[in-house]
């Protein structure tokens, strides 16, 4: 019996390894024959073989279609449809590439010292010293004339036992390693057990030795992808040339001494390119960047240097690098440069550099795996949206503290049928294990009105955002809602699970959902099923309705989460998808505002906690309001919550609080922007003047390393996003006149776009230096940049310290201030600010 359907490939990278990977273990559970067919260039290949798979050099966009030939068809047709619609877009997503386009201004701070650079292209992002030394490759045909010393008994039990010891150690490598690197081994792991592979090498082994078998079969399946039109699936020959030399060193281990490269000292490396194993196989402690002449930006190398990172660069020639081999160099990715032949001067900038890039990459760190707390200690919970399971593992991975919302819909849609107790049973325990005690909120099937079901047979609605969608078909459909609601208890075992109810609107609805959960618990009893006796039950606040009855509602359930999306299209009346009113929807309306407070106020007096998750939880912009409504807890995609925490970092609940009281009496959502972006202006999260901003014993060599150094402190603390552009408004405004003012002091100032949080830095030097004016040497800098929204402060807070530093007295107090606390006292109350 033959079944197919068609579909277009949504995967941003095509059908590489690792989607290929996840497509050939869902075709696996199936008997009958699988192929893919990709219209595009009518390749076709065996879905089974993540080689086979790739070969069809199926890209973003390609139409493609799934044959099913064998006894179980139909039903392999039924699961994969739903797999391929649901699941495999979430199988992969667009690479981290690093931005080449954007240019950043090479700093004044650095060539002043008139540097020897070697400009190159960022592959990944970083900084690192030491010498510079050329990796020397290894070539897979010095196999083909091996000597063979062992006493294996044929041809065929040397390829097994390699192929066993290198499965085994890939195994256990992926078992411990980081999430990318884990992927990539994964991906090998399915070459190196993928039938094309290991089919094509057993077929030759009659004929051929172990290792000629094998570069011929990478031979082969090289130059199908080498045919391929994406550069990406061009550099996967990488991956599988890499697979091949680890079978071919396990299968003649005399070889290996001709493989080893190892490093003793720091180094930058110097290479054609690597490959993951050798990558993996480097000491990261003394790798501290590399230099790549044929390496692309989506080389599986280069993602795990990204994810180790490792500063990478490509377009360097070997014969610019020749003088330089074996010397000490800098590379600087973010500039894209390599520096040789490096002074003290250029020596004492990178330095700093480094020494500044770790503190920034220390304090995004903490971000991902501290609590997402306020600067005061409030802490509101930071959770992730996910649409089916394979994208957990990626939200924990950005630092999720739960997931907020399982839009479990997915597993129903684009299918003929919908999913069995034990498909549901597999997805709900992969999240709640990935989640590692971590609280999930499961989201029963939210389908009908705006996401039918053609299995389901519902009618054709005029308005299906009013209509018979979520917790409203459930009674017409109790045998498949119990049977969610039964694989959601026993998956329950594995983890923190609650459960949330969509579109609620009455007491009714959620006693009646109470009912079926307590006859579901009831079966899972008489059939000695086992699942966790504390899951919670909640409901999303989306009908406005509910917001007028919460307190009769927290004798019903333990939690709230407010869909702010929806909620504020039935509060405002708004059907945000039509182009003729979509402009009055929004969420800083005052009305959802002083909805959101009284929800929340009430609650919170009944001892029930308060989520949101909708679009409004990701925008950092309105996260202050969010806080001071309250809220427990906001969740949102899982890429946006690291600069969720580090926004919530900066801000204090006290703030919060007003800032939401005073929206909540704004009479209008214009009103309610200026109020947000008058208190984001004027830096009220960040005081101007702050303790990080502070040196009191600094140790600067020079006017250009003391400039480098307190920039590179506001982008470390986040007061800019942009430390070179904000650099060259400061030397900028020292080209017009310089700001030494004699007696020992130098403000230098600006009023720039690249300030997120007005600032003043402070230095008092240890030894005085050349500020490079008539008025002498410099001991103490008072540097003042203020963003131009603050009019005319800059040149209030830059008159009233001119006038104040022509005081000895002024200055004798600023200079004998016992601490940075005591100098912050002192300015705040001499200039008033």
């Amino acid at each position: 019996m033959k079944h197919q359907f068609a579909f277009r490939c949504e995967l941003p990278n095509g059908i590489h390894a690792r989607p290929a990977t996840h497509l050939e273990k869902a075709c696996g559970r199936f008997d009958c024959q699988i192929t893919l067919v990709n219209h595009r260039n009518n390749h076709q290949g065996d879905a089974k073989s993540m080689l086979s798979l790739v070969g069809t050099d199926t890209l973003f966009n390609d139409n493609c279609i799934l044959i099913f030939e064998g006894s179980d068809s139909e039903q392999a047709s039924h699961v994969l449809e739903g797999f391929i619609h649901n699941e495999f877009p979430h199988c992969d997503e667009a690479l981290a590439t690093e931005d080449n386009n954007e240019a950043f201004p090479l700093p004044q701070s650095l060539m002043r010292h008139q540097p020897t650079l070697l400009q190159g292209k960022r592959l990944a992002s970083g900084l690192g010293q030491g010498k510079l030394v050329k990796f020397t490759h290894s070539d897979l045909n010095r196999f083909a004339t091996i000597t063979d010393n062992t006493s294996c008994n044929s041809e065929a039990e040397r390829f097994s036992n390699a192929h066993r010891q290198v499965t085994k150690h890939l195994s256990e490598t992926a078992a411990t390693a980081s999430l990318q690197q884990k992927e990539i081994l994964t991906a090998h792991l399915a070459i190196l057990n993928d039938s094309n592979f290991t089919g094509g090498i057993t077929e030759l082994l009659g004929s051929h030795t172990t290792a000629n078998a094998i570069l011929a079969t990478v031979d082969k399946l090289s130059a199908q992808l080498e045919q391929s039109t994406s550069t990406y699936l061009r550099e996967r020959v990488l991956d599988i040339k890499d697979v091949a030399e680890q079978v071919l060193i396990a299968a003649y281990p005399e070889a290996q001494c001709q493989r080893d490269f190892e490093l003793t000292e720091p180094c930058i490396l110097f290479a054609k390119d690597l490959t993951p194993s050798q990558f993996i196989g480097l000491d990261k402690h003394y790798l501290q960047g590399l230099v790549l002449t044929h390496a692309g930006s989506t080389s599986h190398t280069v993602i795990l240097a990204r994810a180790f990172g490792i500063p990478t660069l490509s377009g360097i020639t070997a014969e610019q690098c020749r003088s330089a081999l074996n010397t000490p160099v800098y590379i600087d990715a973010q500039l894209s440069v390599l520096a040789t032949d490096c002074t003290e001067p250029v020596q004492r900038y990178f330095q700093r550099a480094i020494m500044l890039n770790q503190q920034e990459h220390k304090q995004k760190q903490q971000f991902i795996h501290q609590p997402a707390i306020t600067n005061d200690g409030h802490h509101v919970e930071i959770a992730a949206n996910i649409a089916c399971s394979v994208e957990a593992s990626a939200a924990f991975a950005n630092g999720a503290e739960g997931i907020g919302l399982f839009r479990t819909e997915m597993l129903f849609m684009d299918r003929q049928s919908a999913p069995d107790e034990n498909e549901q049973f597999e997805h709900y325990s992969e999240v709640l294990k990935a989640a590692n005690g971590k609280p999930v909120i499961i989201r029963t099937m939210d389908i009908g009105g705006d996401k039918p079901i053609d299995y389901l047979n519902l009618p054709d609605e005029t308005n299906p955002f009013l209509g018979y969608r979520a917790v409203r078909i459930y009674p017409q459909f109790a045998q498949l809602f119990r049977t969610q609601l039964r694989a959601i208890l026993r998956a329950s075992v594995f983890g923190n699970t609650k459960i949330m109810i969509p579109m609620i609107q009455s007491i009714e609805e959620i006693r009646w959902v109470k009912q079926q959960l307590e006859y579901v618990k009831a079966e899972l009893d008489s059939d000695n099923t086992t699942y966790s006796s504390s899951v919670q039950l909640g409901i999303m606040v989306e009908v406005p309705s509910v917001a007028f009855i919460i307190d009769q509602f927290c004798q019903e359930v333990d939690f709230f989460s407010i869909g702010s999306n929806d909620m504020t299209q039935y509060l405002l009346a708004v059907d945000r998808d039509n182009n003729q009113v979509s402009h009055l929807y929004n969420s800083l309306a005052p009305a959802f505002l002083r909805m959101l407070g009284q929800v929340v106020k009430t609650a919170h007096d009944h001892g029930r906690w308060v989520g949101l998750c909708g679009e409004l939880g990701a925008d950092t912009h309105v996260l202050p309001l969010l806080v001071g409504a309250g809220l427990d807890e906001i969740s949102m995609s899982a890429p946006k919550i690291p600069t969720t925490k580090a926004t919530l970092n900066g801000l204090t609940l006290a703030h919060c609080q007003q800032l939401f009281e005073q929206a909540c009496q704004c009479p209008t959502i214009a009103d309610v922007t200026a109020l947000l972006d008058k208190a984001s202006a004027t830096g009220q999260d960040k005081p101007l003047l702050g303790i990080d901003c502070v040196f009191k014993h600094a140790d600067f060599a020079n006017k250009e390393e003391a400039v480098q150094a307190l920039v590179g402190n506001l982008g470390v603390q986040g007061r800019t996003d942009n430390t070179y552009a904000l650099e060259d408004d400061i030397w900028a405004r020292e080209a017009v006149f310089s700001t030494g003012l004699g007696h020992g002091f130098a403000i230098p100032h600006t009023k720039s776009d690249n300030i997120r949080h007005s600032s003043i830095s402070i230095a008092q030097l240890n030894s005085p230096i050349d500020w490079q004016s008539d008025a002498g040497d410099v001991d103490f800098i008072i540097m003042l940049t203020l963003n131009k929204e603050q009019g005319g402060q800059h040149m209030r807070i830059f008159s009233g310290l001119a006038r104040k530093l022509i005081h000895q007295d002024f200055r004798d107090k600023l200079r004998n201030c016992g601490d940075e606390a005591a100098m912050i006292q002192m300015l705040e109350q001499e200039l008033a600010l």
